[in-house]
């Protein structure tokens, strides 16, 4: 896929990313980045970005509704982080069963390539799309693909992160990164099928 091309990513969606990553990695138990996940949490952007674009409505009297709007777009966001939430816990439960059956040696190589400061985002990027092909070839077809390369990718950042904490900013940008560039839409889809 074209580096360029980003679904028509905005900040909305990256904030739902971000949101879903973090999300799955605060629910992966006996973890070794904890701090890590801590000063990243602060690193996030705030809610307001769910409604940066959007103008206040204006009144037949001339007044702009911002408080109304405002009052709306909060519990709206907070129903909407809500949602994310859920679906990162649910991919984390699905990820811990599936944990162990990542090669060791898999998650070192990817580790290692994170390490290298000459490698550009693109390339990180492409290297964990190559990690995370091998790995989707030895899994069971019994969830849908998009699902399962989806939880694969944040599994992967979790496992590189746990074997080196230090990594946890870079390897967390990557991941959402690359599910911003190839699974845009369809979270998109699951946040849009859990709100129904």
């Amino acid at each position: 896929m074209d580096p360029k091309v980003t679904n028509g990513a905005r900040f909305q969606d990256e904030y739902i990313t971000d949101l879903l990553v973090f999300g799955f990695l605060q629910n992966c138990p006996n973890c070794h980045f904890h701090k890590e996940l801590e000063l990243l949490g602060h690193e996030l952007p705030l809610q307001a970005h769910l409604w940066e674009g959007y103008d206040d409505e204006l009144q037949t009297d001339g007044n702009r509704s911002s408080y109304f709007h405002l009052e709306r777009r909060e519990a709206d966001s907070e129903h909407q982080e809500e949602i994310i939430q859920n679906i990162a816990r649910h991919l984390a439960a699905i990820g811990d069963r599936m944990d162990s059956n990542i090669h060791p040696g898999l998650v070192n190589n990817l580790a290692q390539q994170f390490m290298n400061v000459n490698l550009s985002e693109e390339d990180r990027r492409n290297y964990l799309a190559a990690v995370l092909d091998q790995v989707m070839r030895t899994y069971p077809c019994d969830m849908e693909e998009e699902k399962t390369m989806l939880m694969l990718a944040m599994l992967l950042a979790k496992k590189v992160a746990d074997h080196t904490p230090s990594l946890l900013h870079d390897v967390f940008r990557t991941t959402v990164n690359f599910i911003n560039q190839n699974l845009l839409t369809y979270v998109r889809s699951l946040a849009r099928n859990e709100r129904e």
